[in-house]
């Protein structure tokens, strides 16, 4: 078999070259200013993220995983205290909760959405419960509107970790509610391989209708210092850049093109799939329906799937498990008293799941070789 040319699960090389002068001036706007630092580049994103988002308050910071940090921060959590989320996601979602001293509860989640199961949700809620965080995973929002007027009848606080979904949205009663503008707050991320990302870490809090908890968050993250040199609390040093916020200014204005050039990515496989009559052994990833997914990555659930994976990546195909231990069955998380067997779609879907690449600049024929060899596979 002669070797064919690489197809990586994601090329950031691709994606430069489209946006690589607008890119170098902005940088260069930046070295001639000087300021580096949070400052009026960094200001203006955020304006501009609110704008784009619909919402009153946008607040950069160092990354996604501190934007969920902040978030938990502006909740005073106390010891005992729990907080609702998925074990099926990246680390950063649970590791923020045990980072603030809560109890760190899991529920199960939807095997043909991959997000939280409301009813699961639901069923997890005690006197003790003082948040949730769910995650809009790989894209595509989840039925927030299953639970949100419950949560807040219980002063129980929303949190939308949108690190994977900016730019999706989801109908709700006859309104488009993009992720991160429904609940009390929004956390984004900026590494570069998501779908706004920047040249290095970044990330965003919004908080839809509450200003103080804005202005709260704002000061948490330079040190809790409202005045400089003058700290009512003691927050963390998570400052947006300079140089990553006029990179994202640039990305942003082809935000929306980028995520309608993934969902053709997204159309073309399942229409591949279905002419090699592979439906049956590669389950595709759905949109529910009032869903807008903007595909972060593009997750099938498949027969033999570590097989599968060493055949494709002998033949060139990069391919990435998201995720391959469930968090409830992280050492880190021992102490949490959960054993396998406590979340069965969840660990089911670690066996399972497979993301094929995945980007707006995926050819047609990339594709339709990622196909064959699949075919060939089974």
């Amino acid at each position: 078999m002669s070797e064919q040319k690489k197809i990586p699960s994601f090329d950031l090389s691709r994606n430069y070259q489209r946006v690589k002068e607008e890119v170098r001036v902005a940088i260069d706007r930046v070295l001639d200013t000087q300021e580096f630092i949070l400052g009026p580049e960094v200001a203006t994103l955020e304006k501009e993220i609110e704008a784009y988002l619909e919402v009153e308050n946008a607040i950069g910071c160092a990354s996604g995983t501190d934007a969920l940090i902040l978030a938990m921060m502006s909740l005073d959590l106390e010891e005992g205290d729990e907080v609702i989320t998925t074990p099926f996601t990246f680390f950063a979602t649970a590791s923020c909760i045990t980072r603030t001293g809560a109890k760190l509860v899991f529920a199960d989640v939807e095997q043909d959405t991959y997000n939280l199961s409301p009813e699961s949700v639901l069923n997890k809620i005690t006197a003790k419960t003082k948040a949730v965080i769910l995650v809009h995973l790989f894209g595509q929002m989840c039925r927030i509107e299953e639970l949100k007027d419950e949560l807040a009848k219980r002063n129980i606080k929303l949190i939308e970790d949108c690190a994977q979904a900016i730019g999706s949205h989801r109908v709700i009663e006859g309104k488009i509610c993009r992720a991160g503008t429904v609940g009390d707050i929004g956390c984004f991320s900026f590494f570069p391989t998501k779908n706004l990302g920047c040249y290095g870490d970044g990330g965003m809090v919004t908080v839809p209708h509450n200003s103080q908890v804005a202005a709260r968050i704002r000061r948490l993250r330079v040190h809790g210092a409202g005045k400089t040199y003058f700290h009512e609390e003691v927050g963390i040093n998570s400052r947006l850049d300079a140089i990553q916020a006029a990179i994202l200014r640039v990305r942003l204005r082809h935000l929306e093109e980028w995520n309608e050039e993934r969902r053709l990515v997204a159309e073309r496989y399942k229409l591949l799939f279905g002419e090699k009559g592979l439906l049956e052994v590669i389950k595709t990833p759905i949109e529910e329906d009032g869903n807008r997914h903007v595909f972060h990555q593009y997750v099938v659930r498949a027969e033999r799937r570590d097989e599968l994976q060493s055949f494709l990546e002998e033949r060139n195909i990069v391919t990435r498990v998201y995720y391959p231990l469930p968090l409830h069955l992280q050492k880190c998380f021992a102490s949490s008293g959960y054993k396998k067997g406590d979340f069965p779609v969840s660990e089911m879907l670690a066996e399972e799941v497979l993301a094929l690449p995945i980007f707006p600049e995926l050819l047609p024929e990339e594709q339709e070789r990622i196909v064959e060899e699949i075919a060939k596979f089974y």
